[in-house]
């Protein structure tokens, strides 16, 4: 079955007693014991609930892992994977990640002896060179947030694989309708799916899939443990958001594709980020292990002084935080996504005050560039 099919049947077949199409919503802190020692399978929505199972168990399908987990944010997520390693472990990270990651690394889990090694990603010869005696994972964004790099996943992991450790791949970019981490040799993959996946800008959500099942029960203990599910309410929403993925990821790439052609050619763009032009360094590469190139993209312009201009004088395309919705957002990431991340670091990667992030959305493509241009002018 192909997977434009099974995102529109998301939680279909699974009320069998009302037959409900749409799955419904388990708004409900405990559930009834039928008697001593028996359970409906359900018990407390922390451990458990039916409307996030049904979240849990359709992501591990579109993804083709073990098991899924939803957790209240996408940095909820991320920091319940964090929490499977010890102090003293190491791990190699991308350098050109979400700010939001760096943060919880070195601000949070610095602290309790978890350390991190920046390195491009996409170069796996600074992978390896990075690795130490207790490294234990390799974290990957693929493309990279903001400047839209692609690592070799498949290559990665087989790296990883002989140093022994588990490779992590932030996929909320590409979500599963695009690319398919664990089946490219990743151990883990982890979305904010209060992007793509929910599309909608409405909620706020993270999942986590797992290859196997000796880190599903690992993960299972932590998210039951800590508690950072994501609510019955909110997962129904993002189920409902599932179910329009593809049509929506195919509209997110052929805008963003023809708006990164336009501002390829603008006289005050000084360079553009997109995979899906053929000059990107990582067009090959994206075209063998990805289904398409996604909605996002970034272009520097030539005077920094132009930013404040630009952004102050959009009308359809919203000057905002966040990405993947149907709605067009812009972000300054050097003020926004990327103002925790230490300025030499920052510029070492090439995110500088001349850099904006556009995260592309369903309007009409002509409509996105008439905006851009008027405030350009």
């Amino acid at each position: 079955m192909k997977i434009d099919t099974r995102l529109v049947q998301v939680g279909v077949g699974w009320d069998e007693k009302t037959g409900a199409i749409s799955m419904p919503i388990y708004q409900s802190a405990t559930f009834r014991h039928p008697a001593l020692g028996q359970s409906t399978g359900f018990d407390y929505s922390r451990t458990g609930n039916p409307t996030r199972q049904v979240l849990e168990d359709s992501m591990a399908e579109l993804d083709g892992g073990s098991r899924g987990f939803a957790f209240a944010s996408g940095m909820a997520a991320i920091t319940a994977i964090l929490m499977l390693f010890s102090p003293g472990d190491h791990l190699v990270v991308s350098d050109d990640l979400y700010g939001g990651t760096y943060r919880v690394l070195e601000q949070v889990f610095r602290r309790f002896g978890l350390k991190a090694s920046y390195v491009d990603t996409s170069d796996l010869k600074k992978v390896e060179e990075a690795i130490e005696e207790k490294t234990k994972a390799l974290f990957i964004e693929t493309p990279t947030n903001p400047l839209l790099k692609i690592t070799d996943i498949s290559r990665g992991a087989s790296l990883a694989q002989r140093y022994n450790l588990l490779t992590i791949v932030d996929n909320t970019f590409m979500t599963p309708y695009l690319q398919k981490p664990l089946e490219l040799g990743a151990d883990i993959v982890v979305y904010s799916a209060t992007k793509y996946l929910g599309g909608h800008n409405d909620l706020v959500g993270g999942i986590v899939v797992v290859k196997n099942e000796e880190l599903a029960e690992k993960m299972f203990f932590i998210q039951n443990s800590c508690g950072m599910i994501l609510g019955p309410q909110d997962c129904w929403l993002l189920l409902r958001g599932l179910k329009t993925l593809g049509v929506r990821m195919d509209r997110h790439q052929q805008n963003a594709l023809e708006i990164a052609r336009w501002l390829k050619e603008h006289p005050l763009v000084e360079k553009v980020y997109y995979p899906g032009l053929p000059e990107h360094p990582g067009y090959e590469l994206c075209l063998r292990q990805a289904a398409g190139w996604g909605g996002m993209l970034s272009f520097t312009v030539k005077d920094a002084g132009r930013v404040e201009k630009i952004l102050s004088r959009l009308k359809i395309i919203s000057f905002a935080e966040s990405l993947g919705g149907v709605e067009s957002l812009i972000t300054y990431p050097v003020t926004q996504t990327h103002a925790d991340i230490p300025e030499e670091m920052r510029l070492r990667a090439g995110v500088t005050d001349k850099l904006l992030r556009l995260s592309v959305g369903l309007e009409a493509a002509d409509d996105l560039i008439e905006d851009l241009s008027q405030a350009m002018e």
